[in-house]
């Protein structure tokens, strides 16, 4: 039997534990880990199907350097020497390191200490500035340092759990199942749902509040200003363990005096707002889970803290079953706040501007060139970038041509860059082709380290795979670099030891002063760091199980030792809609993607739910641009356009559109929705605001439609818009064209030229209705498939795919392929709902017609359907209802 690896998910911040084991064909069983505290053995769809990402297809093998394999001695030496030309020539501040919140806690921390400790400058700043920077201000304008306060327990034993800003169901499904489950433990349980858009969250929601997008501190500011006007405020709490609540009560007051004032300024039905006011004043356990709806915005600081205050003025924090929760993006988006990978931060929750912090850290690191400011934040540092104040950049694990507003600004930075590093695991992303020197790092399942969830539960990750090629560890790139430019204190050996001195390190002159302590972990031998059980932090006197909770005591870490209420001042988003673009665009996650898809991307099973680029819009904005369910749509704003496939749905608020985040030029001709982006800032965070960017749609109407399925990789020359998508085996593209071909079976060869053999190629033709449709059969077996028509009302694509499974096809099944259509329905399961099992969209509805299947738990028992992260449920249950209302 084969050995059984602990490990931890490379996804999202819930840090989910895992169980890795050889199946016995090559191939790798993943499973969640029953005892691990977070997910207690739950996987969410990209979890299941990791084990198809773990191949070497398009993996960054070897170090290149201007385009030319080289060895890493020529590669490190590369890198050091440019570095340090630039940084004696220009000063430190001319370089900058761009990271990430892919990298493991002990890469985070060599590259801090590298750039913070000994190059000497502030200039390095990681992707999670994008996500959840506004929870750190928030937090350390409240709290007096970045502090989570709670658990995931906390959901519960809550006896009211508000989600706002996160779509909680698709985006931290293993979180959001344990607060179903809650739920069904506990009926008394109220959940409501804050967010514009009706989201897959809904499902479970005792109430749903659309507020109108920009609104939440108007919301909070109302909630807080009713919670006063019923005596609810803790008075022995706010009296003796916090300050400022006078300046925060005037504001409120003044903003939204009333709930009917504040039900008017978000939207919202009175009722409906009271009901969610009233429930916070009469439930002592209250839980507020906020996410990128709060903090991407040019507020979203002020939008933390309003939710903040009234927590504090009700006194629930720091107890079972209460508390703000802010639920992080990354897997270890927390470890590199406690690293101090944000560019106005020191490691172990330490700050630049304080003096006798960077003298700490000079002594303990033996450097007299620690930074003495804060460096350049994400948007600011490509900015600097393109005018040339930057002329050294090393970005690690992102993609920030894709993931950065106003894409196309960070693109001609790292065009105009004068040297550019990226270390990836992949060769080819929109980033890399910028690059000056690629470097191979390990990816998932090869390194080895520690990772930190969003309720501070630090996880071992283990490695499992060998190194794919000559790929290093991120700490031993750096640590190489950091040792050829001449720096003492970097010639680490093993992972263990870097964790170990940053233990000793959140210790070192604490004495209970700042929050982040895990020196009791400091000292851990190789054996006892690689046995490292998950543990929350802070890890003091040999606490064996960690803190769960802080705050507890009302103790804060601020000068005065009180928490601080904040005045919130609501403002607009940084800008509106207008004639010219009058629509308000959103970006987010979908369920089955991850970040920019080159881990995801490589998965057939996660392709099946969503397999190309959309844009949500509410089919009355639809139809004043003419815009139709299933056609095309360009989406324009003053930074960029996109052109995607549009969805309709009264889901979508009205004058409002969502376009998802992930797809790229490996993915689409023209879908990177960060290109479109408002670069506007939160004044305090620096996050940008990538819920709310004015723009204009309007139907993009090509000459030809198609979509190919082939084994092959293709060259589509030919097509002015595409978009592919990994299937079982094969290929999927989405394919449009703006001019017709005056050959349609010279266009079709054309677009396989590159496929190995068209030989056995049959098609059908109607010149006069333009369409057209190909096929090529290799030794009984389907080698591709080409359908090209004057709209998009095209042949489904699924029942195909399945046949590309077929060994031998048989004459009917060839007949049935240039007819378009399959032979009898059941062979066509239909577009992938539950991406877990598999199970298709015309599979349920059989089972809910023909089977009699009136309950998601039956399909369940039948079908298995909803039975792991259950991130479908809501779309099986809103066809449920849709059957029956039909068959009514």
């Amino acid at each position: 039997m084969s050995e059984t690896i602990n490990t931890t998910c490379p996804y999202c911040g819930v840090g989910c534990g895992l169980l890795v084991e050889q199946d016995g064909d090559g191939g790798w069983l993943i499973q969640g880990d029953p005892d691990h505290p977070s997910n207690q053995g739950r996987l969410c769809s990209k979890g299941t199907a990791l084990n198809e990402t773990l191949d070497l297809d398009g993996r960054l093998l070897s170090p290149l350097v201007d385009g030319i394999q080289v060895d890493w001695d020529q590669a490190i030496e590369r890198v050091a020497k440019r570095f340090r030309q630039v940084i004696d020539e220009h000063g430190p501040d001319a370089v900058a390191f761009y990271v990430s919140g892919q990298l493991l806690t002990e890469d985070y921390y060599v590259a801090n200490k590298l750039m913070k400790g000994f190059i000497g400058s502030g200039n390095i700043d990681t992707n999670s500035r994008l996500c959840m920077s506004s929870s750190v201000a928030g937090h350390k304008r409240a709290f007096g340092s970045d502090t989570v306060p709670g658990c995931y327990e906390d959901f519960e034993q809550a006896e009211l759990i508000v989600l706002t800003g996160s779509n909680t169901a698709w985006c931290h499904p293993v979180l959001y199942r344990r607060i179903v489950k809650a739920k069904e433990n506990n009926p008394a349980l109220k959940v409501v749902v804050i967010d514009p858009r009706e989201t897959a969250s809904c499902e479970i929601a005792d109430l749903h509040l659309p507020l109108k997008p920009g609104s939440d501190s108007l919301l909070f500011n109302g909630l807080l200003s009713f919670l006063d006007s019923h005596d609810a405020k803790a008075h022995d709490f706010v009296a003796t363990h916090t300050e400022g609540l006078e300046e925060a009560l005037k504001l409120a007051r003044w903003y939204a005096p009333t709930a009917r004032a504040a039900a008017e300024q978000c939207g919202l039905p009175l009722d409906d707002l009271l009901t969610l006011f009233h429930w916070f004043l009469q439930k002592q356990r209250v839980v507020t889970l906020y996410s990128q709806g709060i903090n991407q915005t040019s507020s979203g600081t002020d939008k933390v803290n309003s939710i903040i205050n009234c927590h504090l003025y009700t006194g629930r924090i720091g107890q079972p079953g209460m508390g703000p929760f802010s639920i992080t993006g990354q897997p270890n988006a927390m470890g590199g706040r406690e690293v101090g990978a944000l560019s106005n931060q020191l490691a172990c929750h330490m700050d630049i501007e304080n003096r006798d912090h960077r003298s700490l850290l000079g002594r303990f690191w033996q450097s007299d060139s620690v930074t003495e400011k804060p460096g350049l934040k994400a948007v600011d540092l490509y900015r600097a970038v393109e005018s040339g104040e930057i002329k050294a950049l090393w970005v690690m694990a992102t993609n920030p041509a894709v993931s950065m507003p106003d894409a196309n600004q960070v693109r001609r930075a790292l065009e105009k860059c004068e040297f550019l590093v990226v270390s990836d695991c992949m060769a080819e992303t929109d980033t890399a082709r910028y690059a000056d020197v690629l470097l191979p790092a390990q990816g998932w399942g090869e390194k080895s380290g520690t990772v930190t969830s969003s309720e501070r539960t630090i996880s071992r990750q283990h490695g499992f795979l060998r190194s794919a090629g000559e790929a290093k560890p991120d700490w031993w790139i750096l640590s190489q670099v950091a040792q050829r430019m001449g720096y003492q204190g970097f010639d680490y050996g093993a992972v263990a030891q870097i964790f170990s001195e940053y233990a000793e390190l959140s210790g070192f002159e604490n004495g209970g002063r700042r929050d982040f302590d895990i020196s009791a972990l400091a000292g851990l031998d190789a054996e006892s760091y690689d046995r490292l059980k998950p543990i929350q932090w802070p890890v003091v006197n040999g606490q064996a199980k960690g803190t769960p909770r802080l705050f507890s005591d009302g103790r804060f870490y601020t000068p005065s030792g009180r928490a601080q209420f904040v005045a919130v001042t609501p403002k607009p988003p940084g800008n509106t809609p207008s004639e010219t673009y009058p629509l308000a665009l959103n970006t987010g996650r979908v369920r089955d993607q991850w970040h920019t898809m080159t881990r995801t991307g490589k998965s057939p099973r996660l392709s099946g739910h969503d397999n190309e680029p959309f844009a949500e819009i509410h089919p009355q904005d639809a139809d004043v641009s003419h815009v139709v369910e299933g056609g095309l749509v360009r989406v324009s704003s003053r930074w960029g356009d996109v052109v995607v496939r549009a969805r309709l749905s009264e889901r979508q608020q009205l004058g409002q559109i969502f376009v998802p985040m992930h797809w790229n030029d490996q993915f689409a001709s023209n879908a990177t929705v960060d290109c479109l982006v408002n670069p506007a800032l939160d004044p305090i965070s620096g996050q940008p605001e990538f819920k709310h960017t004015p723009v204009a749609i309007e139907a993009y109407k090509p000459t030809w439609y198609g979509f190919l399925l082939t084994r092959e990789k293709v060259m589509l020359e030919d097509a002015t818009y595409w978009a592919k998508a990994k299937r079982d085996g094969l290929w999927h593209f989405e394919l449009a064209g703006e001019s017709a071909a005056e050959d349609w079976s010279a266009l079709a060869r054309n677009l396989l030229s590159s496929a190995s053999d068209t030989s056995q190629w049959a098609e059908m033709m109607d010149s006069a209705g333009g369409q057209y449709r190909g096929v090529s059969v290799n030794d009984g077996q389907l080698q591709s498939c080409l359908f090209i028509g004057p709209d998009h009302d095209l042949p489904k694509r699924d029942w195909l795919v399945q046949l590309f499974a077929k060994k031998h096809l048989s004459r009917q099944e060839r007949l049935r392929l240039l007819a378009g259509a399959p032979m009898n329905a059941q062979e066509d399961a239909g577009k992938t709902v539950c991406a877990c099992f598999g199970v298709g969209l015309n599979t349920l509805v059989s089972a809910i017609e023909d089977q009699g299947l009136q309950s998601a738990q039956a399909i369940g028992e039948k079908l298995k359907a909803g039975t792991n992260c259950g991130s479908c449920l809501s779309e099986i249950n809103r066809l449920i209802k849709e059957r029956h209302a039909q068959t009514a």
